[in-house]
């Protein structure tokens, strides 16, 4: 090899080319032609046989449990069994509410492979929201972790589609009493399971790749959650954007091939999985492809630390807060980071000097930062390695199956425009296999966000001549705290039932560490008192506690509005910055 590097479209070429493992090919999909990955595996029970391949390998650690790939295959194939054989059929839903553990991998995994829909609900949703989640996805059968179970049993009598609530448990459950609670049965999860074959295979199952497989619940314009719902063809097309960003890089710049079939990693897995990223980006990846799993409990930087240095951890992933909470960290010099190969990160704005700090801080980890969204099944883009040393302000070249157009405002056709030029910033539109079908039971909000297989995804944001893309703003007035999507409405209309609040906007403010903090704009009643104590008191029993606002800014004039009467939020941003 050269010393040059081989330019990013001479590796694409190269590597998508007749008879290579990333040939391309196009494909009705949805009634709309696309570009595919020709060899990617039709569905995700093909994935999980890729699984048997790494035989005792440890696949899940868990504090002192550690799960190898064969016996997690078998617990997950019996699990499909106990499924059906409790009523469960193909393209019934299934929900996970429940932090990370290992039998939430294997849950989501005897779901999949057998036809039903996994619907993974965010571990930190307050009961309302759970309800919610539940109600909306019609859930037959909830796993659940503990915690979670107080916050839905009192529910249970609502939840008229809810049949078994099965408890997850990191040893043995505590959540008497068990047995039937109304009209739903709880389980233990070991006692729903059963006895495991050692020759244990997944339940018979005809699955086409156009057939739902998940469904992922992220934040939408009415202020209540939009399921997005993905397809086998979906998650399988995220694995292979994965494993050709890697491989592509190392043909590149000469690194260790980032196929951990051949180069086994070993992850920390420090995001949720209820989230696309943690769930298809991370474990269904490295499920795949021979990763370890590292899981914890919850995210401590002292205890992940000591945690890459035990198990000698290769790549760290997660959202930019994660990384820098770990460099930040006292002791970081103490812990032998040599292992680490790859800090890589996404869902939340990243400063561009991260960059530099993770070359400083680990002597052989390159960095990577990425871009993608709940729609589009976790991938569009990554840039690591050198590209991303030089384009610290990017997240990278579109994946070969993914086109992505940038469209000016006001714009109102089915297809983009041709593009102006690497200037031009418009809201990013995107359009290949990975990207969902649309939202579950939400037809309006589906016909709003996708025309014609193209995702028309609120972000703002330029691609230069070599098809970089750069995000610059958001249209949508989301707020992202630490990775995590908050919705300002939701957080508005809790402050809104306080009696003496008289108008309100909630916005999001830049923060060091976690990206943005949600602020409160508050007008007082008048002839009222208010202290921002009370009102965080107020909420913190409406929202998870992640939306809870974290400053508050009282004023005794309107909050600006447009003539329609929006508040005129990018006017309010900016008065609280500079104030």
């Amino acid at each position: 090899m050269s010393d040059e590097p081989l330019s990013l479209a001479a590796a694409t070429s190269r590597m998508t080319a007749p008879g290579q493992a990333f040939e391309l090919e196009d494909r009705l999909v949805g009634g709309e032609t696309m570009t595919v990955w020709k060899h990617a595996p039709s569905t995700l029970r093909d994935v999980f046989e890729m699984t048997l391949r790494h035989g005792d390998r440890d696949f899940l650690v868990y504090d002192e449990q550690r799960i190898t790939f064969d016996v997690h295959y078998r617990r997950a194939a019996t699990l499909s069994h106990r499924l059906a054989e409790a009523g469960v059929r193909a393209g019934d839903r299934v929900a996970i509410a429940s932090r990370n553990l290992p039998d939430w991998v294997s849950a989501y995994w005897g779901v999949v492979t057998m036809g039903a829909i996994a619907v993974p609900l965010n571990a930190w949703w307050s009961s309302d929201e759970l309800r919610y989640g539940l109600v909306d996805s019609g859930a037959r059968v909830l796993f659940v972790d503990e915690e979670r179970l107080e916050r839905v049993r009192p529910l249970f009598d609502a939840l008229t589609d809810l049949e078994y609530a099965i408890v997850l448990s990191p040893g043995t459950p505590d959540v008497a009493p068990l047995g039937a609670t109304g009209r739903v049965r709880v389980l233990a999860f070991d006692e729903f399971l059963g006895a495991v074959d050692r020759e244990a295979k997944p339940i018979d199952a005809a699955i086409d790749p156009d057939d739902d497989a998940t469904i992922f619940y992220t934040s939408g314009t009415t202020g209540r959650p939009k399921g997005a719902v993905a397809t086998h063809r979906n998650i399988s097309t995220n694995l292979m954007n994965l494993f050709f960003i890697g491989q592509r890089t190392s043909l590149r710049f000469g690194d260790e091939p980032a196929n951990a079939t051949a180069y086994p990693t070993a992850n920390l897995l420090n995001i949720p999985l209820f989230h696309a990223t943690g769930c298809l980006a991370i474990m269904v990846v490295n499920a795949a492809a021979g990763g370890r799993l590292v899981m914890m409990h919850h995210f401590d930087a002292g205890r992940a630390l000591a945690i890459v240095e035990r198990e000698r951890i290769t790549a760290i992933g997660g959202v930019p807060t994660v990384v820098m909470q770990l460099l930040d960290h006292p002791d970081f010099n103490r812990f032998d980071t040599s292992s680490v190969r790859l800090v890589s990160y996404g869902g939340a704005p990243a400063p561009p000097e991260l960059v530099r700090r993770i070359k400083e801080a680990f002597q052989l980890a390159q960095p990577g930062n990425g871009y993608g969204l709940t729609e589009t099944a976790a991938a569009v883009a990554l840039n690591n390695g050198s590209d991303y040393v030089e384009r610290p302000s990017s997240c990278g070249p579109a994946v070969p199956v993914c086109r992505v157009a940038v469209v000016p405002d006001g714009y109102d056709g089915d297809e983009p425009p041709a593009p102006s030029g690497p200037e031009q910033v418009g809201e990013l539109w995107i359009k290949g296999p990975n990207v969902v079908r649309g939202y579950w039971n939400k037809p309006e909000e589906t016909a709003r966000s996708f025309t014609r297989g193209w995702l028309h995804t609120g972000d703002i944001g330029r691609i230069d001549d070599d098809g970089f893309i750069y995000i610059v703003d958001r249209a949508k007035d989301m707020i992202i705290r630490g990775g995590e999507n908050i919705y300002s409405i939701a957080v508005e209309a809790a402050l809104f039932e306080h009696p003496d609040v008289a108008d309100c906007a909630v916005v999001g403010l830049p923060h060091p560490v976690l990206g943005e903090e949600v602020a409160a704009v508050i007008v007082v009643r008048p002839g009222r008192t208010l202290r921002a104590e009370e009102l965080s008191q107020h909420v913190r029993h409406r929202l998870a506690h992640y939306e809870v606002p974290t400053r508050y800014f009282f004023r005794g004039e309107p909050i600006p509005r447009n003539p329609q009467g929006k508040v005129l939020k990018t006017v309010l941003r900016e008065s609280l910055r500079a104030d």
